[in-house]
């Protein structure tokens, strides 16, 4: 899952950062409204972490200008703790969620969470598809009586697959969903990690379609 940090405040944006990469996030980051909205724009991402009271441009109307471009992308907004009506115009501009200032990151992050999940129409409390479920907290996959433990790559590759069952998913898509912009990628990454993924779970979780890419367990 890649995300787009948009903070201001230098200190709260690194923790966030480290925070977020060691949960399994690529992360991207923008320090003011004007870079947020363009990278929100050009690039793809699973999710937008948004402070309203962002430099230059202000995050309500970065969001404002995604929604009326039609961008979809699932935002969650940073508030100040008793500024109910930031909450209020975040919601009405197209905001999905929100987390006030200060917050707790576990707060955020299970906040996070729930809304890639129910954006990808998995409402419960936790990734499962194709008989496997995902623990985040230990990135490994269970299967069944067994834990089947994974490298940081291999929990974000899975991740985006079990997140996206039956769908043809191509190397180029799967490299922008797991890497942030500033990651090195090599031409045959992707192939790799599939590949260290099929030896841990079986072959036949990952099925190759020729010239397009990938589907994982049962293809639509």
């Amino acid at each position: 899952m890649k995300i787009l940090l948009a903070e201001d405040d230098r200190t709260l944006s690194s923790r966030l950062r480290d925070d977020l990469s060691q949960r399994g996030y690529a992360v991207d980051m923008a320090a003011n409204g004007v870079d947020a909205e363009h990278l929100g724009s050009v690039c793809t991402y699973d999710a937008v972490i948004l402070d309203l009271g962002l430099p230059k441009r202000s995050g309500l109307e970065v969001l404002k200008n995604w929604r009326k471009q039609g961008n979809v992308v699932p935002v969650l907004v940073l508030t100040a703790r008793d500024a109910w009506h930031e909450k209020v115009d975040g919601f009405s501009a197209g905001a999905d969620d929100y987390v006030a200032k200060p917050f707790h990151v576990e707060e955020l992050c299970a906040r996070l969470g729930a809304l890639i999940r129910r954006t990808h129409a998995q409402a419960s409390g936790g990734v499962k598809a194709a008989g496997l479920t995902l623990d985040e907290t230990r990135q490994s996959v269970l299967s069944g009586d067994r834990v089947i433990e994974l490298s940081g790559i291999e929990f974000r590759l899975l991740r985006y697959f079990m997140l996206r069952p039956g769908d043809i998913l191509s190397k180029e898509e799967l490299t922008d969903h797991i890497y942030d912009n500033h990651s090195d990628r090599g031409s045959n990454v992707i192939e790799v990690h599939v590949n260290h993924l099929r030896n841990k779970l079986g072959a036949s979780f990952i099925t190759t379609r020729r010239g397009q890419g990938y589907v994982f367990g049962a293809p639509k």
